[in-house]
């Protein structure tokens, strides 16, 4: 594939996550998984200390900074790229601090005292769109039009304030946002998966794309959760031909199994043509 994204695997380590909530909440699981992910080929490796999902409880910073503090600091020592997906600014700084690679926010980084910090920090920023813009997803009907109109705002004001203290773009990486951060209807989300060149065009930095799994997808093939591995796939292969540049799942072995197959198509379909 001439554009090859980075490919982004998901650790919940949590009770509730809509995925796998539980399944890894206890650190020696948490590991074993993350180091499975990087076996099966995941670039970077993504904490998730806390569930975003309609239905999901509310976690202290307290509680996500012990969550994360084995697991991150037994990875970190391994090499392994990490990343963590926290809206809170304590579990933040935590994780700064400790050399993480990422910061992503279902927020989109809102604190303007946090920017100094944020700033001083050798983190790239993963700045997401939400229709709700503050807190975890919640179920709304939404208008694709719309919402595409509030994503370019969002990203135009945002990257501007970041920009302003200090955080530059080569920093920064944008994510519009799928599933209940777009709305419950899952039309909206599949014409933001169709806009993912046009982002590029318009903000000029790299875009992470996170359709694992989602209920949008889910809603269409009217299959289960554990039965999503296609719709996910499909809809990862499409940003990735997009020009997406990091796709977030949880199914690493297959993205990056389909991505060398079409690599390795328009190596050699090249290679004919050219001969």
């Amino acid at each position: 594939m001439a554009h090859r994204p980075l490919i982004v695997g998901i650790v919940n380590i949590t009770e509730d996550s809509f995925s796998d909530g539980g399944r890894y909440l206890d650190a020696e699981s948490a590991l074993r998984h993350a180091r499975h992910l990087r076996e099966q080929g995941a670039d970077v490796v993504e904490l998730g200390p806390a569930a975003s999902n309609p239905d999901s409880a509310r976690v202290q910073a307290e509680e996500e900074c012990r969550r994360l503090d084995e697991v991150m600091g037994a990875l970190a020592a391994e090499g392994v790229p990490l990343s963590v997906d926290t809206f809170l600014p304590e579990t933040q700084r935590y994780a700064a601090a400790r050399g993480v690679a990422y910061l992503n926010d279902i927020q989109g980084f809102p604190y303007p005292q946090e920017y100094q910090a944020l700033a001083d920090s050798p983190c790239r920023l993963v700045v997401m769109h939400s229709v709700q813009r503050s807190g975890p997803a919640t179920k709304v009907a939404t208008r694709p039009d719309e919402v595409w109109a509030g994503i370019e705002e969002f990203f135009t004001e945002r990257l501007a304030a970041l920009e302003a203290a200090g955080i530059s773009r080569d920093r920064v990486v944008i994510d519009p946002g799928l599933g209940y951060f777009l709305g419950s209807n899952p039309e909206t989300s599949f014409a933001v998966l169709g806009g993912v060149r046009s982002l590029k065009s318009s903000f000029g930095v790299p875009v992470m794309i996170s359709a694992s799994r989602k209920s949008f997808l889910r809603t269409v093939t009217g299959r289960s959760i554990e039965a999503s591995g296609s719709a996910t796939l499909a809809a990862e292969i499409h940003a990735a031909l997009q020009g997406a540049d990091y796709i977030r799942t949880h199914d690493v072995g297959a993205l990056h199994d389909a991505l060398t197959v079409f690599g390795a198509v328009e190596e050699h379909a090249g290679a004919l043509l050219g001969r």
